[in-house]
């Protein structure tokens, strides 16, 4: 006893030794920054740097809502770039035969692509600001807030890359539409079009006023704000699914054999997942119902325009149309395809599920039985009455073993059977089904609207 209680003050001894030494030498050799640590190098700190961009494109477009200051400003350039600068030019707008023959059916061309695409940014401006009042902050709308330690390696490496894909896949959208706008917009008014404020003479000198220069520059900055709220709205929707997709290539590398991974941490993995992708959806469904309505709308409007129109078709009267259904199409199906993907994705679980759960099952039985007369098969397995009680109880500790095993993937096959959708609108799916219903019914309208053009011409 004595030895013992010898033994153990000097192994306590030897124990606040070396906890006494420790820190001396970790703080002698660790003088780096901790972010500069590997341990440190996935941190939350990291993350906000990556969303650096999308942080200065929201204050470049006054959608900033961290203060009641930046939010009051953003209420304002909204109200100013989205309603009244185009409520302004548009009824500033003169036809004027003398500069182009095509002066009237351009201005109501006009007018008929600043509907949808103010209506559209109407719809995004009101899902960024229920986003930013809800989620406070977009590493929590992207679900990286705290996300990250729960997430493999493989997952947390690709954050940065598609963080990065996600930005430049925004400005490859608005860049060139911009480009083609502002020229559309430069032949509009300097060589198709008066501008004549009704109100202008009551307050401005007519003479002197670069009307048209001014209703270019407006108009531009005004397009440029509606078209990057709305395409902001998309992209984050897609980046959203991305890094889901992520997520579950993720989980699919927990079903190699060789992982060894158990079906509790598989079944808790994906219910995180679906968690995020219950809430992705409940955030984005009302953005996506109000984007197809109003796209539908403003399509078979501007057909119907056009189609009515005397007028022959050229870049300065319906270039309008052009660049603006561009922008909303691209957006739109940048939505559709991103949740098409991740929905596809979370159904493909099931069968990997089933394969992985039927490997299991063929490795076991092509392992030696551990006892003479014992089956592995899965009737053997699903009935207890089939192990004697007379045997010593040791040696059926991995039979049991293997039938927990087997009941866990079991039911986590089940389990994926019935939670294997991804994203969903009110209920329905978001596949390539639904996408296929709406091509039909778009084409529908598209046909039916056209042989009402043919009947009456």
């Amino acid at each position: 006893m004595e030895s013992e209680s010898e033994s153990v003050v000097r192994g306590s001894s030897v124990a606040e030794e070396g906890t006494s030494s420790t820190p001396r030498t970790s703080f002698s050799s660790t003088a780096q920054p901790l972010l500069l640590n590997p341990t440190y190098a996935r941190s939350k700190s990291v993350i906000h740097d990556e969303l650096r961009n999308f942080r200065v494109f929201l204050q470049w477009c006054a959608l900033d809502h961290s203060s009641r200051a930046a939010r009051a400003a953003s209420y304002a350039a909204f109200f100013a770039l989205a309603v009244a600068v185009p409520a302004a030019v548009s009824i500033s707008l003169r036809a004027d035969g003398s500069m182009s023959p095509v002066s009237a059916s351009a201005i109501t061309f006009n007018r008929v692509a600043q509907i949808p695409l103010s209506g559209l940014a109407v719809i995004s401006f009101v899902t960024l600001a229920v986003f930013f009042r809800r989620c406070r902050g977009l590493r929590q709308l992207l679900f990286l807030d705290g996300g990250l330690r729960d997430d493999t390696a493989f997952v947390r490496r690709g954050y940065a890359r598609e963080l990065d894909r996600a930005f430049r896949l925004l400005a490859a959208l608005l860049l060139p539409s911009l480009c083609v706008e502002a020229a559309h917009k430069a032949v509009f008014f300097c060589a198709t079009v008066r501008v004549e404020p009704p109100l202008a003479p009551l307050f401005l000198p007519v003479a002197g006023v670069p009307w048209r220069a001014v209703a270019l520059v407006a108009t531009v900055a005004s397009w440029v704000y509606r078209t990057g709220v709305f395409l902001l709205v998309c992209v984050l929707f897609r980046l959203t699914c991305e890094l889901q997709i992520l997520r579950f290539e993720g989980i699919y590398h927990m079903f190699d054999v060789e992982a060894r991974a158990a079906a509790a941490d598989i079944f808790a993995e994906h219910r995180r997942i679906r968690t995020q992708l219950l809430a992705t959806s409940h955030r984005y469904r009302a953005f996506i119902v109000c984007c197809l309505i109003t796209i539908t709308v403003s399509q078979l409007g501007a057909l119907l325009v056009a189609l009515s129109s005397k007028d022959g078709k050229s870049f300065a009267n319906s270039g309008d149309l052009l660049v603006g259904s561009s922008v909303q199409l691209s957006g739109f199906f940048m939505c559709l395809f991103g949740a098409a993907r991740i929905t596809h994705r979370a159904q493909r679980i099931v069968s990997i599920a089933s394969q992985w759960h039927m490997s299991m099952v063929s490795t076991h039985h092509g392992k030696p039985a551990p006892l003479q007369g014992a089956t592995t098969s899965a009737s053997d397995m699903d009935a207890p009455h089939a192990f004697s009680a007379a045997a010593p109880a040791p040696t059926h500790q991995p039979e049991l073993g293997t039938v927990c095993a087997y009941r866990s993937r079991h039911a986590l096959v089940t389990y994926l059977c019935h939670n294997s959708s991804g994203i969903t609108l009110f209920g329905f799916t978001l596949d390539r089904g639904l996408l296929h219903t709406i091509f039909v019914f778009e084409m529908t309208l598209v046909l039916w609207i056209l042989s009402k053009v043919v009947v009456l011409s």
